[in-house]
C-alpha cells in the first residue's frame, strides 16, 4: 500500500447487500497520508470493477476467502468510491447473498491480517 499502515486506520464495516470499507488518517491534518489513501482507493475501486483482486490477495495470501467468488461474481457486484474528510471509502453492493457472504469473508480476512490498524465497523 502506498500510505503508512501505522498511520492510517482501515475499518471494514458488513452490511446486508456486501460493505464499507473506510481507510482514515489517524491525523486529520496529514493530508499527504489523506491523498495516498484516495489515489490507492481509487485504483482499487477500478481493479476490483473489472475482477481483479489480485493487489489484496498478494498482500493476504492467494488463498484469501472469499477472493475466488468476488473475482468470478465481479460483474454481479457495484463498487462505489467516495472520498471522506479524511480518506476514502469503497463501497460493495449485490443482491446475491452468496456474493454477500464473500465479501464477508474477506472482510474477516483482513480485519485479521491488519491486526492493530484495521477494526469491523
Amino acid at each position: 500500500m502506498p500510505f503508512d499502515l501505522d498511520a492510517t486506520t482501515h475499518r471494514f464495516t458488513k452490511t446486508p447487500d456486501g460493505g464499507r470499507q473506510t481507510v482514515t488518517a489517524d491525523d486529520p491534518a496529514d493530508q499527504a497520508q489523506i491523498d495516498l489513501i484516495r489515489e490507492h482507493l481509487r485504483a482499487e475501486r477500478d481493479n476490483f470493477s473489472r475482477g481483479d483482486f489480485d493487489d489484496p490477495a498478494r498482500i493476504h495470501g492467494m488463498d484469501m476467502p472469499g477472493v475466488a467468488e468476488l473475482s468470478a461474481g465481479y460483474a454481479r457486484i457495484t463498487v462505489g468510491y467516495a472520498d471522506i474528510p479524511t480518506g476514502a471509502e469503497l463501497t460493495y453492493a449485490t443482491s446475491e447473498p452468496d456474493l454477500v457472504d464473500a465479501i464477508h469473508a474477506w472482510f474477516d480476512r483482513q480485519v485479521m491480517d491488519h491486526g492493530d490498524d484495521a477494526e469491523s465497523g
